[in-house]
């Protein structure tokens, strides 16, 4: 009866923490602050992660709940870990467009500059040009590629943000870059019928990728 009882005691902690996460997911879905800040208060870690990777900190700037964020950033959750896709709670502030946060998680030492998919790309991806500038103006490395070799010139192109395009292509983005399958950003504007942005990179030296490997060819 001792031993049962023992592992009875070891149990309990587990069937708590699973409880309080089900509540901790309820709270985050309702936007409800209150509830959330009170389970970490009660104890939960303030790094927990849902069952993809994302983190409370993420998951807080995803549902745009700004009082659960000034309360991690307090208690210093760690602003650098990344959830299964390879994302931040920086990567996912520069896809919103929330510069205030990008601005905050920086100053607070987020990293910029990483593997995966970088904020400057979803920043791009997005179009928005105030996060661009001030990504680049704190050192974002304005030609980083995703995994498939492709830069945030590749996304503003893409999906038609020319002021976006006009930025990077000003900071010194190569409109030549191709990535794993011999495309360009030229390349991906063409797809999406993107004239105007095709013009402006041709016009800065860019070309696309397939008739540079064509030339080559011959």
């Amino acid at each position: 009866m001792k031993l049962i009882a023992f592992l009875f005691a070891l149990l309990i902690p587990t069937f708590a923490l699973a409880g309080s996460y089900e509540d901790m997911e309820g709270a985050l879905i309702r936007k409800d602050s209150a509830t959330a800040i009170d389970l970490i208060k009660r104890g939960m870690d303030v790094n927990t992660v849902d069952r993809t990777g994302n983190t409370l900190l993420i998951q807080a700037v995803r549902q745009e709940i700004p009082e659960l964020i000034d309360f991690l950033m307090q208690r210093r959750a760690r602003l650098n870990l990344r959830n299964r896709n390879g994302e931040t709670a920086l990567s996912i502030a520069a896809y919103l467009g929330s510069l205030e946060y990008v601005k905050r998680f920086v100053e607070a030492g987020a990293e910029i500059n990483f593997f995966g998919w970088p904020p400057l790309s979803y920043a791009a991806f997005n179009g928005h040009t105030a996060i661009i500038d001030y990504l680049l103006k704190r050192g974002a490395e304005i030609d980083a590629t995703t995994q498939n070799g492709s830069t945030a010139l590749f996304f503003a192109a893409r999906f038609g943000h020319v002021e976006a395009v006009k930025l990077l292509l000003k900071n010194g983005a190569d409109p030549m870059i191709a990535n794993e399958n011999g495309e360009t950003a030229v390349d991906w504007a063409v797809k999406s019928k993107q004239t105007d942005i095709e013009n402006l990179l041709r016009a800065a030296g860019g070309r696309s990728g397939k008739s540079v490997l064509i030339e080559m060819s011959k």
